[in-house]
């Protein structure tokens, strides 16, 4: 099946209409190939939340691969205003289309704000160019607007009269699983000229973005990259702090937070430059389970 018109590429056309049954299913495998983690943790949602969930989730995979699909960054705006015009437009907009369809019945029965979608469709735009991240505090802004904004509107399907009060501890956990998560991507990144460590954070480590992309990173890298570990940490600390407070309605939300601290271990005893860092099945299923069931400790 395909998406994409003839005289352009990267535009989705209209298809017909499809079962609602097995458009579910697809946003759902959609998730399970893009997301392994995240699909995992939805599936700890109530049973009659899950779909909303895949919707969500399948957008946040589709706008975050648009890099990886389509290699130029003209046609991959192109791709985040089709994704703009189909949420502002709501209703059937997008038909044909599984995740468009699945997501705006989302934004309709939950009453999730679209100004977020706008926001994260604003920020993905840094994904399809090859300009250095410039600061700590952008890159902040960066994972409050993607992996934050994801986590919040998730806790608003889940539970949206509990979920407002932990806006703030959103923001910590998105900061702290969207660093995890470029730290694991780190290898592809390089390899494509992208450079998302903070130039301040890599000035201090006396190295430089053109320099970090390249060869072995220079002799900076290693410590550029223990700054953003060290950084990813303490928002996870911050997070894990008040975690211990949350509601058992809305843990299935900040799950993925259950594995953050696993990967950064990981990365701490390897080279996230040279490798990607992997829990095994095993693991990530145990660590997931045990936050779903027990939740997080007070500190």
């Amino acid at each position: 099946m395909s998406f994409w018109r003839k005289s352009a590429p990267w535009l989705p056309r209209s298809l017909p209409s499809i079962d609602m049954s097995q458009s579910a299913k697809i946003v759902m495998d959609a998730v399970r190939a893009a997301d392994h983690d995240r699909y995992l943790t939805a599936l700890y949602a109530p049973a009659d939340k899950r779909d909303a969930l895949f919707s969500l989730y399948a957008f946040n995979a589709e706008i975050a691969g648009i890099r990886d699909r389509i290699h130029e960054a003209l046609p991959g705006e192109v791709r985040l205003q089709w994704w703009r015009d189909v949420i502002a437009a709501g209703g059937e907009a997008g038909a044909g289309h599984p995740t468009a369809e699945a997501l705006n019945a989302t934004i309709a029965t939950f009453n999730l704000p679209k100004l977020a979608f706008e926001n994260m469709l604003d920020a993905r735009i840094f994904d399809l160019y090859d300009d250095s991240m410039p600061s700590r505090t952008d890159l902040e802004g960066y994972c409050g607007e993607t992996a934050a904004a994801l986590i919040q509107l998730a806790a608003m399907i889940l539970d949206p009269g509990e979920a407002p009060r932990f806006a703030a501890l959103a923001g910590r956990a998105g900061c702290a699983q969207a660093m995890t998560g470029l730290l694991l991507l780190l290898p592809l990144h390089r390899k494509r000229g992208q450079c998302f460590i903070p130039a301040d954070i890599l000035a201090a480590a006396g190295s430089s973005p053109q320099e970090f992309i390249t060869g072995d990173g220079g002799p900076g890298a290693k410590r550029a990259v223990a700054a953003m570990i060290a950084l990813a940490r303490d928002h996870l600390s911050a997070f894990e702090q008040g975690a211990s407070a949350l509601p058992v309605s809305l843990r299935p939300a900040f799950l993925p937070l259950a594995l953050s601290r696993a990967y950064l271990t990981k990365m701490e005893s390897g080279s996230p430059l040279d490798g990607v860092a992997r829990l095994s099945a095993l693991r990530r299923h145990w660590l997931l389970l045990r936050r779903a069931t027990k939740g997080w400790p007070a500190l």
